[in-house]
């Protein structure tokens, strides 16, 4: 705001509560009160299907409510449907055959390549292909489940209680605390567990078991207690976490109390702390509180990113965080640039037309410029500290529920009541409804000088690369092996974003690195990799193939 150039007029206020409609949902979630459902389930793993039956208690919430519409799938199969009469239980019998959405993997898919597995995986809208639901973040309710399964397989679900019969082979779970529809999640296969701490264990298939208890072990109790002195109390009892194989579609699911992530994150111990930390955080921002519509997502990833943070400043130091944070504004930008200043998706607030899935909509601005608006708020405090508290006085208000944006920034204001005295929230150039309805970058990022004694070399090595000729001798000071990974990535992104590079600094590059490089992490190969196809480097192009061979087959 400072540079001279006009500001774009700003479209006129509209209060959030007026617009909650989730455009995503086809149901009419808004004459109901949701107050519990129970799946009962059975596993065919021949036939790759589930079948079962579900209850829902339901309350209307409007006088002469005739219908009631749910969010499906044309492969969900309802059989048959029972509606008890008002002034009864209120309860609807669904017996559906579920086979969509869920992915079935056969043995040679998954990590020990002995045994079948199934999974799901809810968010944004795909649980509606699981079971009937009001598939929108604004309903929330207890859930239980009953599963029948074969001899051998274990299932886990996102729930806060669980028993086993070993004689009928029935697994009995019990969501206790209210959730929406996408945090419903179920695991089956090959799978055994490792208690890591007094509330979590890992879970996964028995050839990786080892190797991912080795890389947590000590770890998950000591970020939960951070926390939960930051943000108060971990609500959901169980943290446990369950490795997926490769094909897993995301990183992370934050399920409540069982954390879904993908296997492969084990080779980079950092990118697996960062994932952990920032899955532990949605425990309060996402889970507790949730965005009440799919169009504000920010207010679940942004918030977490930002917990996140301050978990890993309290744990490794400000250094690291902010290492971490310049790695992923890097590659904002690097977004911000591909996509154009005024694409609508950089908006906060971003709306979608009805038919487009949430998740197409999902990007780097949901977490990162969500961040630095919530780094912004917590800059307004003065302390981060008493930014703390009014965290945990905004899970403590608002837990359980469904928020939108300006449930978050009334609370806000009301909690610091000089601020609203003061305006802030019409500062020019940084007004709340330009942050979020604004398209592109932030409006401003946090101070990351603190990172310098980590970033600092990075960008003296780019700089000595982009020098005409390289220096060897200065080169030579650096030794990549001595850096954490996301040094590296952040060295390698650089370099990617300088190309084309010429092919003499190439092949420099490639004799300096190339051999180091291939014996770290995917996260850092894979860098390496897309600067040798950017640079048509056609020496390196062998390492291509041996790389998608083993992260596609999984050799």
């Amino acid at each position: 705001s400072g540079s001279g150039t006009p500001l774009p007029p700003l479209a006129p206020y509209k209060p959030l509560s007026c617009r909650l409609v989730d455009i995503a949902s086809a149901s009419n979630f808004h004459c109901f009160k949701l107050r519990h459902f129970h799946l009962d389930l059975r596993l065919n793993f021949a036939v790759k299907e589930i079948t079962g039956w579900q209850v829902l208690e339901l309350v209307a919430l409007q006088p002469g409510v005739q219908t009631l519409v749910l969010d499906t799938h044309p492969s969900l199969l309802i059989h048959s449907i029972d509606c008890k009469v008002p002034g009864s239980t209120g309860a609807q019998d669904i017996s559906p055959s579920l086979t969509y959405r869920i992915w079935w993997l056969d043995a040679e898919l998954t990590c020990g390549q002995t045994r079948p597995l199934v999974f799901t995986q809810g968010h944004s809208v795909c649980n509606r292909s699981f079971f009937p639901c009001f598939d929108t973040p604004a309903v929330k309710s207890t859930y239980t489940a009953t599963v029948r399964v074969p001899e051998g397989v274990t299932v886990l679900m996102s729930a806060s209680r669980s028993a086993y019969s070993k004689q009928d082979r029935v697994f009995q779970f019990s969501m206790e605390y209210p959730v929406p529809a996408y945090l419903v999640a179920l695991v089956a296969g090959d799978l055994q567990h490792v208690d890591i701490g007094p509330r979590s264990r890992v879970w996964a298939e028995p050839c990786i078991l080892t190797c991912a208890v080795s890389k947590l072990g000590g770890s998950v109790e000591r970020w939960l207690n951070v926390a939960e002195d930051l943000f108060g109390p971990y609500v959901w009892g169980r943290y446990d976490i369950v490795f997926l194989p490769p094909s897993f579609p995301i990183v992370a699911m934050e399920n409540p109390c069982l954390t879904f992530i993908i296997s492969s994150i084990l080779e980079s111990r950092e990118f697996l702390l960062i994932d952990v930390i920032h899955e532990i955080a949605h425990g309060w921002f996402g889970n507790a509180v949730t965005n009440a519509t799919w169009e504000e997502m920010w207010l679940s990833e942004g918030l977490a990113t930002y917990a996140q943070r301050r978990i890993t400043t309290e744990a490794y130091g400000e250094a690291f965080t902010c290492l971490e944070t310049v790695f992923r504004l890097d590659a904002l930008h690097r977004q911000m640039r591909l996509l154009g200043d005024n694409n609508p998706v950089s908006k906060l607030q971003v709306k979608f037309e009805p038919g487009i899935n949430p998740s197409s909509l999902m990007n780097l601005f949901t977490y990162e410029k969500g961040f630095c608006f919530v780094s912004y708020l917590s800059q307004l405090c003065g302390n981060v500290k008493r930014f703390d508290s009014f965290l945990r006085a905004y899970i403590e208000q608002f837990k359980f529920s469904s928020v939108v944006a300006q449930d978050l920034l009334d609370f806000f204001l009301g909690f610091f009541p000089e601020l609203k005295e003061s305006c802030v929230a019409q500062r020019e150039g940084l007004e709340f409804e330009r942050w979020l309805n604004g398209c592109g970058p932030p409006l401003c990022e946090p101070d990351l000088s603190a990172g310098g004694v980590l970033t600092g070399p990075v960008q003296s090595l780019c700089d000595l690369w982009a020098s005409e000729p390289p220096d060897p001798e200065a080169i030579a000071n650096f030794n990549l092996s001595s850096w954490n990974t996301f040094q590296t990535v952040l060295f390698l992104d650089r370099l990617l974003d300088r190309s084309p590079l010429s092919h003499d600094v190439m092949g420099q590059l490639s004799r300096c690195y190339s051999a180091q490089l291939d014996e770290m992490n995917a996260e850092v190969r894979i860098r390496w990799l897309q600067i040798v196809v950017r640079n048509s480097f056609y020496p390196d192009l062998p390492r291509i193939r041996g790389f998608l061979h083993k992260h596609v087959s999984g050799d």
